[in-house]
């Protein structure tokens, strides 16, 4: 692979299919875009295939309506051995005026695999400028935090585990 894609945007149409109860797109078909977008982004800096390890952070901020021009956009903001953390944006706008909104925004960890299925290194991202080196600081952060809420989460779920 000669030259390594750190960012790619997805765009469509929002059909009427994706419609919830509400009359507004569902956030079920959000997050499947936003997985569509993290595949794509991890497997075009990693060349492999990829497998979604987390995604979180999700904040719905705006609706999306049917007939709206839908971009995701994702980045890589992180390398690990394996993993990438993949921040994601996606805007939506009316067709006719293009006047892009923030609906949604997330981190997602894509991890790549071999022909096995078993974690294959990636190449390291290295931040050149101000704004990368603030987004692979925030995501360090995240997974400092997402270590300590695992942590909380096992104690949690050992108390609720019935006596055997």
């Amino acid at each position: 692979m000669s030259e390594r894609q750190r960012d790619v945007t997805l765009r469509f149409l929002a059909e009427p299919g994706d419609v919830n109860f509400g009359g507004k797109v569902h956030g079920g078909a959000v997050m499947k875009w936003i997985d569509l977008a993290a595949y794509a982004c991890s497997a075009g800096w990693s060349g492999k295939y990829c497998i979604t390890a987390y995604a979180g952070g999700i904040r719905f901020v705006a609706p999306i309506h049917v007939g709206n021009l839908v971009e995701v956009s994702a980045k890589v903001i992180y390398t690990g051995r394996t993993s990438m953390h993949i921040a994601i944006d996606v805007q939506a706008s009316d067709p006719k005026n293009l006047e892009r909104r923030l609906t949604t925004h997330c981190i997602v960890i894509m991890v790549a695999v071999d022909e096995a299925g078993n974690p294959s290194p990636v190449p390291e991202w290295v931040p050149v400028t101000d704004e990368d080196k603030l987004l692979r600081d925030s995501a360090i952060k995240l997974m400092n935090m997402r270590k300590e809420i695992g942590e909380e989460m096992e104690a949690h779920v050992k108390y609720l585990k019935p006596d055997s």
